[in-house]
């Protein structure tokens, strides 16, 4: 199983707090309401098997809601790795994937909502690290620092 699989699977295994197990208990429905229009037997049958486990119900959740607490939970798993050393918990070609959805993902906030730090005020990210990444980034995208220059100049950003 490639890394980003393992994770992936280890992130879906994780129970997500109390609320998670509090909603695996199926709630109570109301009693059906009998309609005097059509006979108990106009009812077909359940689709669903007996032995079926109850989906859990979330509470207002979004999708949204989710992407960011797995978002957060990958992250807090690639920082422990890299504490302890392992380098190699993601491949290239993950790192990639979730270099530019991040990318993508700034970029797209920022011109919707308006400009934020990326990076929290007490992030473990050093200096050097953003030097890499950013060094990295305009060679991928095949830019130099005079045309990162020269757009910020012109935006103001």
């Amino acid at each position: 199983m490639s890394a980003p699989k393992a994770v992936a699977a280890k992130v879906a295994a994780k129970p997500a707090g109390k609320a998670r197990h509090k909603a695996a208990v199926p709630a109570k429905r109301p009693p059906a309401k009998l309609s005097s229009a059509k006979p108990a037997s106009a009812k077909p049958a359940s689709a669903k098997p007996a032995s079926a486990k109850p989906v859990p119900a979330k509470v207002a959740a979004t999708p949204n809601d989710d992407a960011s607490t797995t978002a957060k939970t990958l992250a807090a798993d690639i920082d422990r790795a890299l504490s302890q050393g392992q380098t190699d918990l993601l491949s290239e070609e993950a790192i990639q994937a979730l270099m530019a959805a991040a990318c993508r993902s700034y970029s797209a906030k920022v011109e919707a909502d308006g400009g934020f730090p990326p990076l929290a005020e007490r992030s473990r990210v050093t200096s050097t690290d953003v030097m890499v990444t950013a060094s990295g980034l305009l060679k991928s995208a095949n830019l130099a620092v005079f045309e990162l220059g020269m757009w910020q100049s012109w935006t103001g950003r």
